[in-house]
């Protein structure tokens, strides 16, 4: 008896095996439908928001927006808070992932690492510029603020710090005296946020190459030698 109920669960294996390797595939392709469900309804989120606020924004009009139910958005986020919260992580996302190629890329100097953050800054803006709307609306708004504290503010330090360090190398290596360093980096922080705000209220002006040129007089007046205002 014993031998037989080995030889039984031996031969019952394969079969077990067999069913989980059909069923892979038809898994996969499940994972693949709800991360492309998820992404719809994000994107959807982020146009409503860009084109009418924050306020107008419900579970509901994302819905429509997807041509999707009501439910298929409840079932994916829970709360619309939570879907505020994807959204945001999200963007936050696309914006490193730019800021890792521009400011990160192996074997660049800390000018050309600098220069990266300008152009993360501007090249962000003008390829995405319901992105930056949809940054402005959370940071503007009471409620909304405190998701982007959580999620989108520490970043923002980050990368400020970040661009600190970058100047304080170029300060040292340069031999520069007397150059405020922590002025300058939040002077360009603040050069950043007031430009994506700008653009958020005034679009026609996105375009321009003020913001790049505004960052490089400053950086020129502090480092000379190190940064030209054609470069």
């Amino acid at each position: 008896m014993v031998q037989r109920k080995a030889t039984a669960k031996r031969g019952a294996e394969p079969a077990k095996g067999r069913a989980s390797a059909n069923d892979a595939a038809p898994r996969d392709r499940r994972r693949e439908r709800g991360e492309a469900s998820v992404q719809r309804i994000i994107d959807a989120t982020i146009e409503l928001i860009a084109e009418e606020g924050l306020a107008s924004v419900t579970m509901q009009r994302i819905a429509e927006h997807v041509g999707s139910s009501n439910a298929l958005v409840v079932f994916h986020f829970r709360s619309k808070e939570n879907l505020f919260r994807a959204v945001l992580r999200y963007l936050s996302d696309q914006y490193d992932q730019l800021w890792v190629t521009l400011v990160r890329a192996p074997g660049q100097s800390p000018v050309e690492r600098l220069l990266g953050a300008v152009a993360c800054a501007q090249s962000f803006a003008r390829r995405h510029p319901k992105w930056v709307s949809v940054f402005v609306a959370f940071s503007s708004d009471r409620k909304s603020m405190q998701i982007y504290n959580e999620i989108g503010l520490p970043s923002d330090l980050a990368y400020t710090a970040e661009a600190r360090e970058l100047l304080v190398e170029i300060s040292r290596s340069g031999g520069y005296v007397g150059v405020d360093i922590d002025t300058l980096s939040e002077s360009l922080n603040y050069l950043v946020h007031g430009a994506w705000y700008w653009d958020h209220l005034n679009p026609t002006g996105r375009d321009t190459d003020v913001l790049r040129k505004t960052m490089l007089l400053l950086l020129h007046q502090a480092f000379p030698r190190h940064f030209d205002l054609m470069g």
